[in-house]
């Protein structure tokens, strides 16, 4: 494979208030072992809310969703806000509760959430550069909330898959690494961890997606 470069776009480190690690990780996994090489970013804004992963509480604590990323992508990360479409030959947008929150409103506000600016502004350009976009778990509805159409899939569940619906999307039920593959506007989805899944099953999945963004390039 020749040589790509991808921007991944991440809401904080941790499945209940940020990305998903896993999801976050075999993404880069599946990126490298194309031979390409990858930049993170995530938005510079306060999260949501912090969680305790040991037991699920809410905790009254405030963090960067920069800063917290930073984890994730050992300090190598930038500002959402400098991300240009002409560096890039593709983006992926990794799951995880936090991106529900912190990059699009759904969580809390359903269909009618709002969209962070800067997470508005990266999506469209970059499908206006053209640059294939990969979504997992419950990215391709943060697709759908700003594009407004679209092909994808989340798995299976009925709620997310109508809120799809209702915001002007195509949803497509899928198995666990099924990818589905919007060749008109080059988007293509995984459920990754929407869907009850070992972690073998969802790089599976995550690497079908890498994959079949590579070809669409």
């Amino acid at each position: 494979m020749k040589h790509k470069n991808f921007a991944v776009v991440l809401a904080g480190c941790g499945v209940n208030d940020g990305s998903e690690i896993h999801e976050a990780v075999l993404t880069l996994l599946a990126i490298d072992k194309t031979g390409s090489s990858y930049q993170c970013f995530a938005p510079d804004v306060n999260q949501y809310h912090v969680i305790n992963h040991l037991n699920g509480n809410s905790v009254k604590e405030s963090r960067n969703v920069l800063i917290e990323a930073a984890r994730i992508a050992r300090s190598d990360i930038k500002k959402l806000s400098e991300f240009n479409p002409k560096d890039f030959d593709a983006i992926i947008f990794p799951g995880g509760f936090g991106v529900a929150k912190n990059l699009f409103t759904y969580a809390i506000d359903g269909p009618d959430c709002l969209v962070n600016p800067e997470t508005v502004e990266c999506i469209y350009s970059a499908l206006e550069a053209g640059l294939p976009i990969g979504a997992m778990c419950i990215s391709p509805l943060l697709i759908t909330r700003v594009l407004g159409f679209g092909t994808v899939t989340i798995g299976n569940d009925i709620t997310t898959a109508n809120a799809v619906e209702s915001l002007g999307g195509t949803h497509l039920n899928s198995e666990r690494d099924d990818i589905v593959i919007d060749k008109e506007n080059k988007i293509v989805s995984t459920p990754a961890y929407m869907l009850n899944s070992p972690i073998s099953v969802v790089a599976k999945g995550i690497e079908n997606l890498v994959n079949a963004l590579y070809d669409l390039m």
